[in-house]
């Protein structure tokens, strides 16, 4: 299995970048904060996760290995694939995760495009014994500090959205709606979030 990734980012498109390993540009799935960490042209390390089926091989990167064995670890549980597990990664910091699990929060859980109530019980009942306590680690992305992220954050959320199967005008009005979290140095995995809870609200 391939357990990391290290080369050139050579291109970020809405859901996944490519890096060229040694002169192969491989293809890595990734969530919106992984992808708000990458720039084309610039180094970067990724842990990654392969899934196998009959008839793909798919590569999914990670911001850290936490966020790696969060994703595989959820897909342990009952009707969880890596399509679900991914969105579960992108709504849900590791931390965050495990605070849902371990206090049986359902309602944090249903956030996530994709889980119902049901299922959100399913993965606390399977995992609540396996996922660990928080190791007090980030509870979003990094957050960006050039003068250009006052801008960036808007396209960078909105392509999020649309990665995780939002509309394009439900993922304007979602950004609208947190556009005032902002501030001068926008935490994109934070304003990504506090978007998908306002979709779920809506």
């Amino acid at each position: 299995m391939i357990a990391y990734v290290r080369g050139q980012v050579a291109g970020v498109t809405l859901n996944s970048a490519v890096v060229d390993v040694g002169g192969v540009g491989l293809e890595l799935m990734c969530t919106p904060n992984t992808l708000a960490t990458l720039r084309t042209g610039q180094p970067a390390t990724l842990p990654t996760s392969m899934v196998v089926r009959e008839d793909s091989l798919t590569l999914f990167g990670f911001v850290d290995d936490d966020e790696k064995s969060m994703f595989e670890l959820v897909q342990t549980a009952s009707g969880v694939g890596p399509k679900v597990a991914q969105a579960i990664t992108a709504v849900l910091a590791p931390d965050d995760l495990r605070r849902a699990i371990a206090g049986d929060d359902v309602k944090t859980l249903t956030r996530v495009p994709g889980i119902g109530q049901k299922g959100a019980q399913r993965i606390i009942l399977e995992l609540k014994d396996r996922i660990g306590a928080p190791t007090g680690s980030r509870s979003g992305a990094p957050a960006l500090g050039s003068v250009a992220a006052a801008d960036l954050w808007r396209d960078q959320v909105h392509q999020g959205l649309i990665g995780l199967g939002w509309g394009p005008k439900d993922a304007e009005k979602a950004i609208d709606a947190v556009a005032d979290q902002a501030g001068d140095q926008p935490d994109v995995g934070a304003l990504l979030r506090a978007a998908l809870r306002a979709l779920s609200k809506a």
